[in-house]
């Protein structure tokens, strides 16, 4: 159960099937067999590692400055996990006064707050905040620019 002054989030979003490549290939055509032959045919399906509760698991991108010391960046993409109940030190994506935010929960001073990971944004008290928690963050993808 959620703590009493978190409201879950509701109705179930969309999921959103990730495509992954298929990843073959030979390395060098002569003298020993490569290390890599050991690893043809294999292939990285997101879903399969990161989506554990796949009927409450949704993804988004991220705008916005607030969480960059925790690692996570403008345009990066959070799993997010709905089944999980949301507990100190959990990354959150929430609507708080009918805005989406994604902040850290944390009890300060025994009160619930949202922290952000960027020292310029203050913690956001929930005491008397409409807060809707839409779910635990479960991992973040970050793109380089290549």
């Amino acid at each position: 159960m959620p703590p009493e002054h978190l409201i879950p989030a509701h109705p179930d979003p969309a999921t959103q099937a990730l495509p992954y490549p298929l990843a073959l290939g030979r390395a060098g055509l002569s003298g020993f067999p490569s290390p890599a032959q050991d690893y043809e045919g294999r292939t990285l399906d997101l879903n399969e590692r990161l989506v554990k509760h796949p009927a409450a698991t949704f993804f988004m991108t991220v705008t916005g400055d607030s969480m960059v010391n925790l690692g996570i960046h403008e345009d990066d993409l959070l799993l997010v996990d709905r089944s999980i109940n949301p507990r100190p030190g959990h990354i959150l994506v929430a609507m708080v006064d009918g805005e989406i935010t994604v902040k850290r929960y944390e009890l300060l001073g025994n009160q619930p707050h949202l922290c952000s990971g960027n020292p310029r944004y203050a913690p956001i008290p929930l005491r008397e905040l409409d807060c809707q928690v839409w779910g635990v963050v479960r991992a973040v993808i970050h793109e380089y620019p290549v």
